[in-house]
């Protein structure tokens, strides 16, 4: 049975109730873990009310400030992980973005600052977050990410994107390397096409959606509960042999090739 009962959880990337992170969050509750919920923070406080008020029936123990791009807010954050849990044993990384510009158009004019903004916030705050929470997870632990088909197979409009996801595929390979030792495994969800905040700015998000219903073999999409449970399921001991993976949910469209 899966359980994660007496397991601390601290969850990234939840933007409103579309979020995977969402998804992945709920099913973690459901388990019986304690959760963390991390909010990008904004001048006028919305954001930080919008997923406040969405995940209060979760009853986080943790509700934290944590801007990728702000080392002081994530030293701030495991400081208060640290101090309130004293461990930490699941981290689930859903944090990617590019801008609009950088989502469209010829690849080979990608800016370098779009490049560089895509891969720091999509890739390497992987590695920031896994830095931060590996002398946490003293008991072993969990650490997942999201990445897409993108990231592999050129996908029209992804752009910079696929560069991050191939980096962030990547990363989860050497972070999984250097953490097993510690019992930590490090692994990876490529999710079939969601409609989220994030995918709205890819263009074309309901042609590839309709076209995954065409074509997976299960003739539909997934949902956020559906990777949700497979997040679960890489958190618990269940998985407990599982390390530096892709699992697949997008009802078995990675296996066609037409």
């Amino acid at each position: 049975m899966l359980d994660l009962t007496g397991k601390n959880a601290f969850v990234t990337g939840i933007a409103n109730n579309r979020s995977i992170a969402w998804g992945i969050a709920q099913q973690l509750h459901q388990a019986g873990a304690n959760l963390g919920i991390t909010y990008l923070p904004d001048e006028r406080g919305r954001h930080e009310k919008k997923v406040r008020d969405l995940v209060e029936p979760l009853n986080p123990s943790l509700y934290l400030p944590c801007n990728v791009q702000n080392d002081e807010q994530v030293d701030a954050a495991f400081k208060a992980i640290a101090d309130k849990w004293g461990k930490l044993d699941i981290l689930i990384h859903c944090l990617a973005f590019a801008g609009k510009e950088e989502l469209s158009g010829d690849f080979s004019n990608t800016s370098r600052e779009g490049f560089t903004r895509a891969l720091e916030i999509s890739s390497y705050s992987l590695m920031q977050l896994s830095a931060a929470a590996k002398p946490l997870m003293t008991e072993g632990g969990s650490i997942v990410t999201l990445t897409y088909l993108g990231g592999v197979r050129v996908i029209p409009n992804y752009n910079v994107m696929g560069t991050a996801k191939a980096a962030l595929e990547m990363n989860v390979r050497y972070l999984a390397a250097e953490m097993g030792p510690q019992n930590i495994r490090v692994n990876a969800i490529s999710s079939g096409p969601i409609r989220t905040l994030a995918s709205s700015a890819v263009g074309g998000i309901l042609d590839m959606i309709h076209h995954v219903e065409d074509v997976a073999p299960l003739r539909r999409t997934v949902t956020q509960t559906e990777v949700g449970n497979a997040a679960a399921f890489l958190c618990s001991d269940l998985a407990s042999g599982i390390t530096g993976q892709v699992l697949y949910v997008d009802a078995g469209y990675e296996i066609m090739g037409m």
